[in-house]
């Protein structure tokens, strides 16, 4: 085997000047090019002495490789017979390793735009790549994407939040606005689990039964709590797939719908007030305090007043639970955190040329935001007994108490 001939004294003196180790004309890409020529020559070595049949070396065949450092020519040697096949760097190969491909998804996940992913890979590598190429990287994700959505889920989550974010997506040559539903949940660990992204063209109790639906076909056959935003006929939805899960208002969406609704001049004040509703200890003082508001702004905002009536039993129903399942139910928020790191990946985005790039793109995201989900949320263990008292009989077959 010819050893490589990297000359290490001018490596240091270039490494002592400032030049570059990656990137064009980097320090290291001939060594890369020595070891790797020089392995393709012992296997082709080793390939003959264990060949059955009369053969030889027959000379070489150059190809372009395109390395993490630089791009290259590269010898590959060859065999009479045409049987030998290199392993480190195979026939129609033309990366040395996925590092290439992990930055670009690395970026990607991350929201970095298309453009300036081919400028960081440039001037990082040396290496000029079309959308082209990049479109290929990223798509890769559409199969993972895809068996992610349909995989099995536990048969029982204790608390699931299910809301909807808008996007705008090209149909048919013009741009419209399409619903992302998003189900966070807590496992029995007590750690965040995304159960699955579905797209609609639009958000509505009926898309959500549909969603529901493929829940319970992919294992889910109990949830103890759902946390849901007001929309209409949610609820009801919920009952016809889990008639016993106890369906909670999400607190926020009513709070960000109604100061809507509140002069600018008011809301200050009006917060305040409302704040005293929501963050009652007992349901006792909760509603004396949404008395206390609609007598206060009840003639200036009756609408806002008639929405949190209308919808106080399941807007109040987080009362009933003991203060570790509340703070496990709103402490983050959960999905709006999801929804957030969402958005972060999307903003310089006016719109996606089709469903698959957006989907990527959040896939992507989730990868990344799942990656800090590894512990169980504070005081998991209190709260997951409270909830098997509270949910009697729902829970055995799930722990051990």
């Amino acid at each position: 085997m010819t050893k490589p001939t990297f000359d290490m004294e001018a490596a240091l003196q270039a490494l002592r000047e400032g030049k570059d180790l990656t990137g064009k004309d980097g320090i290291l890409t001939p060594l890369i090019k020595q070891l790797t020529e020089a392995d393709m020559q012992a296997e082709l070595e080793d390939h003959l002495a264990n060949d059955a049949q009369p053969n030889r070396k027959n000379g070489s065949s150059k190809k372009t490789m395109k390395s993490p450092t630089d791009n290259f020519e590269q010898e590959a040697p060859r065999d009479r017979s045409g049987s030998f096949e290199p392993q480190i760097v195979k026939k129609n190969q033309t990366h040395l390793t996925d590092e290439l491909e992990r930055k670009i998804l690395a970026l990607y996940a991350l929201g970095t735009s298309y453009q300036d992913i081919r400028t960081h890979i440039e001037d990082l590598y040396g290496m000029k790549l079309s959308n082209g190429t990049l479109n290929a990287v990223t798509d890769k994700l559409l199969p993972e994407l895809q068996a992610w959505r349909e995989r099995d889920l536990d048969a029982v989550y204790p608390i699931v939040w299910l809301d909807a974010i808008h996007y705008k997506i090209k149909d048919n040559g013009r741009y419209v606005n399409k619903a992302i539903y998003t189900i966070l949940a807590l496992n029995i660990e007590g750690k965040k689990e995304l159960l699955g992204l579905y797209l609609s063209d639009s958000e509505g109790a009926h898309h959500w039964l549909s969603v529901l639906t493929d829940l319970n076909n992919r294992g889910v056959k109990d949830i103890l709590i759902c946390c849901v935003d007001g929309l209409k006929g949610f609820p009801e939805a919920i009952a016809t797939i889990y008639p016993e899960t106890e369906v909670q208002h999400c607190v926020i969406h009513q709070i960000r719908n109604s100061i809507k609704y509140v002069a600018s001049k008011n809301q200050k004040t009006f917060m305040a007030d409302l704040k005293c509703v929501y963050k009652a200890a007992t349901l006792n003082a909760a509603e004396t305090a949404l008395d206390e508001l609609e007598a206060k702004w009840g003639d200036k905002y009756p609408m806002v007043i008639q929405s949190w009536r209308s919808k106080w039993p399941t807007l109040s129903a987080y009362f009933k639970y003991p203060e570790n399942v509340r703070k496990a139910i709103y402490t983050t928020n959960a999905v709006e955190a999801v929804h957030r790191q969402f958005r972060k990946l999307t903003k310089t985005k006016g719109g996606f040329a089709n469903e698959n790039s957006l989907l990527k793109l959040l896939y992507a995201g989730i990868l990344k935001v799942s990656e800090r989900w590894t512990h169980p949320v504070q005081n998991w263990n209190l709260t997951l007994s409270q909830l098997a008292i509270h949910f009697t009989g729902r829970l055995d077959n799930q722990i051990d108490l």
